[in-house]
């Protein structure tokens, strides 16, 4: 599909001049000679690529005004803004409303043609990379032979077909918006949209105009995440984070399936099934003051809880084979050569849980290392993490024989157990001790037999 690029300038010769020359690079034009006229081209269809003058007929910055406009509407949109009366703060403004370059006029024409081709080459590379995370989402499993990822997949299951609304408890990287987006696409409303919205990136000042939408003065609609969310679902991620004068206006939404758009009169009524996420402690938020209890218990109706992945040992190398596979594939690579029970990943914290992992197996990926061991050097530089056997000589130096002795089976047979998911057959095995020795040895150091 051929890119689309809007040109806004009220001077003619300079108008007719940007429309030829680009037209010549092989792009698609849109013209605009007022402000009210590029308003118009804007909410009619949001243009791919847009190249605005800073000054029109409607005022000094109406540009700007114009840009922010463009960006409110779809902010991967690549603003190129052009002025003949061009000054540093006029630059630095341009620039902090998003503008992807700012030019002078004259303009040299090769030089615009490069900030071109960067902008749509830009506007390529996001939409591949929300294509890419879009096919991760949908084709990726919830990969887990853990209790707590089977009872989870259980849950996914029994909730998915009712309008419920959920709370999905975990830390950061865990999987909870691959849960959400699991329990869309298992209920009747996966073929209308699913939106997320992100309480700790959103700027303070512009969560009500991200879940709300905006009517503005010159009669144009910004569309707030409600909106778009209509008939589907709205995943609102880290919902701990917002401040709570907007929780109470969550709670209203809640309670009467309406709000109204920032400078708007009108009810604005939807039909969305919120799915909350946070991977801070709800309850501790609210007994110091940052989280109301009454919108707590209206968006707790279902909760779901997802483990951090070193408490759940077990899944990690299913993981590290499924995710060989499906990044091996994407590119084209022959499958990933990871030993599944390399003892760095096995004993590290993964503070970022199976986003670091999946992470750390495209970092492999994209290294291309020859040999495992050539693997095992990178994961080790990658994690900087300590060998087990150095961790525990290490803790064992200063205490008698005996002590040392049942400090490393304590934790080597605690990490075995949560490798094999707590199975005492599957473990006794891979120690090489019968079953009944491997529950009376357990027994003796104190050692819990879960599932």
């Amino acid at each position: 599909m051929a890119i689309e690029i809007l040109i806004v300038d009220d001077n003619t010769d300079i108008r007719n001049i940007l429309n030829d020359l680009i037209l010549d690079a092989g792009y698609k034009t849109r013209v605009a000679a007022n402000y009210n006229q590029a308003l118009n081209e804007i909410d009619k269809k949001t243009p791919d690529v847009a190249i605005l003058d800073v000054k029109l007929d409607k005022g000094d910055n109406d540009g700007i005004e114009l840009l922010s406009h463009i960006k409110s509407k779809n902010k991967d949109v690549p603003v190129i803004m052009i002025s003949g009366h061009a000054n540093i703060e006029m630059a630095i403004s341009s620039l902090k409303h998003g503008a992807f370059e700012f030019v002078e006029k004259p303009f040299d024409q090769a030089r615009l043609l490069n900030f071109i081709s960067r902008a749509v080459e830009n506007l390529n590379l996001k939409t591949q990379n929300k294509e890419y995370e879009s096919k991760l989402f949908s084709s990726y499993e919830l990969i887990g032979e853990s209790k707590n990822i089977l009872n989870i997949k259980d849950q996914i299951k029994k909730i998915s077909l009712t309008e419920s609304r959920i709370l999905i408890n975990g830390p950061s990287g865990s999987g909870k918006e691959l849960i959400a987006r699991k329990i869309h696409k298992n209920s009747k409303r996966n073929t209308k949209p699913f939106v997320i919205i992100n309480g700790a990136l959103l700027d303070s000042n512009k969560y009500e105009l991200e879940l709300f939408g905006e009517d503005k003065d010159n009669g144009s609609i910004s569309y707030g995440a409600l909106e778009k969310a209509n008939k589907g679902t709205l995943m609102i991620d880290q919902v701990s984070e917002i401040p709570l004068n907007i929780q109470s206006k969550i709670l209203r939404v809640l309670s009467d399936q309406k709000f109204k758009r920032i400078n708007g009169n009108d009810d604005i009524y939807v039909d969305v099934r919120i799915i909350c996420s946070s991977s801070k402690d709800l309850k501790n938020e609210i007994d110091l003051g940052n989280f109301r209890e009454d919108l707590y218990h209206r968006l707790n109706v279902f909760e779901i809880n997802v483990k951090p992945l070193n408490e759940r040992i077990s899944d990690i190398p299913l993981l590290i084979k499924y995710f060989s596979k499906k990044i091996s594939e994407n590119y084209n690579l022959t499958e990933l050569n990871i030993d599944e029970n390399d003892s760095y990943i096995l004993n590290y914290n993964w503070k970022g849980n199976v986003r670091e992992l999946r992470n750390l197996i495209e970092r492999i990926a994209i290294l291309q290392p020859e040999n495992k061991e050539k693997v095992s050097n990178i994961v080790k530089e990658s994690l900087k993490n300590e060998n087990f056997n150095e961790k525990i000589t290490e803790n064992s130096l200063s205490v008698p024989l005996k002590e040392a002795r049942e400090k490393f089976e304590k934790e080597y047979l605690t990490i075995q157990l949560k490798k094999f998911n707590g199975n005492i057959s599957k473990t006794a095995s891979f120690v090489g001790m019968e079953r009944s020795a491997l529950h009376r040895k357990l027994k003796g150091l104190g050692i819990k037999e879960f599932n």
